[in-house]
């Protein structure tokens, strides 16, 4: 099963380095439609999704439509104190809920990830305990595990890091798992971030939002 573990997009609260250059509200509407692009491509996937989702939807930005997009997948609370907790719990409580072994999970910060992109995270499970797809800051964009029982070490691994990747990799071999590499891809931190990505998907939502936002006239570089 895929889970998608994500923040709603209130301004303020949404992308705070990238507020520091499109504004709040620049900031939750791009994270919106980045979170509502992923949604898209999990659904595409065509298995069980849940969403392990904090914060106030009702507050934030393209509430409708993530709303909309919500209905299609299971949807539960998020729980724990910090992110590393609260991933833990998520990949225990998505797999209750969906009645699933296997995890797939992702955040809505990889706005370029692929259905092929998880469908190969998954088949590498074939071969391993868990795969990760590093991220080019250093932490990761996905963690796909053939047990979520085997995601409980998250929760003793600092997030948010240049070194989380690296620790978590060596949390999951302590606990005797098996962990393939998947591929690297860019997080969605900042406005050259948000830029390159953007550039990446043509016609996107989230390429229109960086446009919009951004003040690139002409649109976003490809």
């Amino acid at each position: 099963m895929a889970l998608v573990v994500a923040r709603a997009p209130v301004p303020g609260q949404a992308k705070t380095r990238l507020a520091a250059a499109v504004g709040a509200v620049g900031a939750a509407e791009i994270a919106a439609a980045a979170l509502l692009d992923t949604l898209e491509v999990v659904r595409e996937l065509g298995t069980p999704s849940v969403v392990a989702l904090t914060g106030q939807l009702e507050h934030c930005a393209r509430r409708h439509e993530i709303q909309e997009a919500l209905a299609a997948h299971g949807v539960i609370g998020q729980r724990g104190t910090g992110l590393g907790e609260r991933l833990a719990n998520a990949h225990a409580d998505a797999a209750g809920f969906a009645g699933a072994d296997a995890v797939v999970q992702v955040g809505m910060d990889t706005p370029q990830l692929t259905a092929d992109l998880l469908r190969g995270a998954i088949t590498t499970l074939d071969g391993a305990d868990a795969a990760m797809g590093p991220a080019a800051d250093g932490g990761w964009w996905c963690l796909a595990v053939r047990d979520a029982a085997l995601a409980h070490c998250l929760a003793a691994v600092p997030m948010s890091r240049p070194d989380t990747g690296v620790r978590t990799r060596a949390a999951l071999e302590r606990a005797g798992v098996r962990v393939a590499r998947l591929p690297e891809l860019s997080d969605v931190d900042t406005l050259a971030d948000a830029v390159a990505v953007a550039g990446l998907l043509p016609g996107s939502r989230f390429a229109a939002a960086v446009a919009a936002h951004a003040g690139l006239t002409g649109g976003v570089p490809q």
